[in-house]
This record gives structure tokens, C-alpha cells and sequence, in this order.
């Protein structure tokens, strides 16, 4: 009896592998079938769900990636959505420190971003892929015109996707070009992720919000034993800008946490993304 409650008590335990950390975010949309869409990557309820050319979920998880001539493809509701201002969901190739595939695969980890223009945000992430060419703790966020890197689904998919091959598109008006499906994907870089480049981070493992593993019907066995996210804040608020730029200086840059204040009676306008000067 006593062996049994000892048994018990010790599987009741949370376990003490979550893994936290910093590192550095980049962004991709490649349109391939995820690494951890392949079955027995890790312990998982089903691998990663993948579809077809027009986004119908496919059923065999052994069906060929789309970037090897096959037909299966990152499935479009696998894009970053926005809960408010502070938070958002999506999903990410990763690598992490210490770790292989079968250990992040399908894991879960609250994201929150430290430089740049969406620092003090939060993305709770799912990874959904491994990527080969990343650094440790490395987030590739996956978000339609991120850029396709070092494969290319999207010609075979939808013909192509716009922008550069590493970067993506450069301006909100560029994401009206996409398939309807994906588009809301990409105004996200801009409207809620304030088109940061990308930013560093500090990451902890999470237990898989039922949001994220509803699109990929993807839990890994252990994931109960990881924490609940939750939220503290519902609003963001942005960097406040301790300095005010003289005359002629820049007063903004898409890498900076937040502009410098303008004189009264002037604005700053873009010249390049790197480049803003203040105008009358």
C-alpha cells in the first residue's frame, strides 16, 4: 500500500525538464510540410497536421512534402493571430539548447520579445518545425511573407508568394497580394508584430494552449506536465521615447524599442527602414 501512494505521489509531480531561456526571433513562410508532421518525430497525439494545394487537411501523415514534389503543405490556419494588443498565437521551426526534435516537437513556449518595435509582447508558440540552418533557441516564426529561406513550397502551391526569398514583403499593401487564406497571416507582421526584425527574446515552456493544438491536433504526451500560461496584462504599451531628436536627426528606425520624441510642431517621416527624420 505504502508503494503505491509513494507511486502515486510521485507521478502526480510536475516534472522539472521545461526548459526557459533567450535567444533571437526570425520569421519564414516556406510553404512545406513541417518537420514535425512526419510520424514518430516525438511523443505526440498525432503528428502535425499538413494539407493539400487547397488546404484540406490530409489524412496520411507519411504523404510527401510539397518541397520534395509531393503534395503535402503547411496547412494555412498555421498562421500568428492576435488576442489583443499584448498577445498573440502562432507557430515556429525551432532549436533549442540541449535539445533535439523529439523534445520540442509539438511543444509549447510563452515568447516574449525584448528589442525592437514589438518589445513587451508575448506570443504563446507551438513548434511545428526544425530548423536545420537555426541557432540555439532560435524561433522561426512561421508568418506568410516572413520570407521562404532556404526551401520553397509556395511555387508549387500557389505559384509563388511575394517578396524577397530572405526578409519577405516590406509593406502592409504588399500582403494584398496573397491568397485570401494567408493574408491575414501577413497583415499581422505589420499590425500587431509592428513589422519588428527580427527581435530577441526570453522563452519558457508551456502546457499547449488548446487554441494552437486545434490547429495542428498535435499534443505531446508529456504536456501536462508543463505550467498554464497566464496572462497578466491585456494591453500593451509601447516604449516610451526618452530623447528628443534636434534638428535633422534621425528619429526612427525599425530596429529601435521606440522612437525619439519629435520638436513641437514636427513629425517623423520614413525614408528607409532604417532612416526616419523628423519634417515640418
Amino acid at each position: 500500500m505504502f508503494l503505491q501512494i509513494l507511486t502515486s505521489l510521485i507521478l502526480s509531480l510536475p516534472l522539472t525538464h521545461a526548459i526557459s531561456g533567450t535567444g533571437k526571433s526570425t520569421r519564414y513562410w516556406d510553404c512545406c510540410k513541417p518537420s514535425c508532421s512526419w510520424p514518430s518525430k516525438a511523443n505526440v497525439t498525432n503528428p502535425v497536421s499538413t494539407c493539400d494545394k487547397s488546404s484540406n487537411i490530409l489524412t496520411d501523415a507519411s504523404t510527401k512534402s510539397g518541397c520534395d514534389s509531393g503534395t503535402a503543405y503547411m496547412c494555412a490556419n498555421q498562421i500568428p493571430w492576435s488576442v489583443n494588443s499584448a498577445l498573440s498565437y502562432g507557430f515556429a521551426a525551432t532549436a533549442l539548447s540541449g535539445q533535439k526534435e523529439s523534445d520540442w516537437c509539438c511543444g509549447c513556449y510563452a515568447v516574449t520579445f525584448t528589442s525592437g518595435k514589438a518589445k513587451g509582447k508575448t506570443m504563446l508558440i507551438q513548434s511545428t518545425n526544425t530548423g536545420g540552418d537555426l541557432a540555439d533557441n532560435q524561433f522561426d516564426i512561421a508568418m506568410p511573407g516572413g520570407g521562404l529561406g532556404i526551401f520553397d513550397g509556395c511555387s508549387s502551391q500557389f505559384g509563388g508568394l511575394g517578396g524577397s526569398r530572405y526578409g519577405g514583403v516590406s509593406n502592409r499593401s504588399d500582403c494584398d497580394s496573397f491568397p485570401p487564406a494567408l493574408k491575414p497571416g501577413c497583415q499581422w507582421r505589420f499590425d500587431w508584430f509592428n513589422n519588428a526584425d527580427n527581435p530577441t527574446h526570453q522563452f519558457t515552456q508551456i502546457r499547449c494552449p488548446s487554441e494552437l493544438v486545434s490547429k495542428t491536433n498535435c499534443r505531446r504526451l508529456d504536456d501536462d506536465k508543463f505550467p498554464i500560461y497566464t496572462p497578466t496584462v491585456s494591453v500593451w504599451a509601447s516604449p516610451t521615447p526618452t530623447v528628443v531628436a534636434k534638428q535633422w536627426e534621425q528619429c526612427d528606425s525599425l530596429l529601435w524599442d521606440a522612437q525619439a520624441a519629435c520638436p513641437s510642431g514636427t513629425k517623423c517621416v520614413r525614408v528607409t527602414d532604417c532612416e526616419f527624420f523628423f519634417s515640418f
